[in-house]
């Protein structure tokens, strides 16, 4: 099952999931995205890895570790998630409406695009 977590709701997720491995925010946004929009999640480590280059890298994260997915509204991220845990992984979460939710939820700074 994915988790749908709200920008709010992630801290949370996060904190929750600690028994199972320090949480990883997983950025599936292109590189241009990145540029003109990020975000700092406390309590996570972020990777940003585009959603087409996860296929051939799958091998570089830790299945058993906890992963939520961001993009820009939180479709890529949901078809990253459903594809991690297709691929066996255990503790997956998507975030709800993506980076523009967190500038409009949680952050203002973070600007939308």
């Amino acid at each position: 099952m994915i988790d749908q977590v709200s920008p709010q709701a992630l801290a949370a997720w996060g904190q929750a999931m600690q028994a199972h491995g320090h949480p990883l925010l997983l950025d599936v946004r292109e590189p241009w995205e990145l540029q003109t929009a990020s975000v700092k999640a406390e309590g996570f480590e972020l990777l940003a890895l585009p959603m087409h280059s996860i296929p051939p890298r799958l091998a570089e994260l830790d299945p058993a570790r906890p992963v939520a997915c961001l993009c820009h509204h939180g479709r890529r991220s949901l078809q990253v998630a459903a594809f991690l845990v297709h691929h066996g992984f255990a503790h997956v979460a998507n975030v709800a409406g993506g980076i523009d939710a967190w500038s409009l939820e949680l952050d203002a700074t973070v600007p939308r695009y």
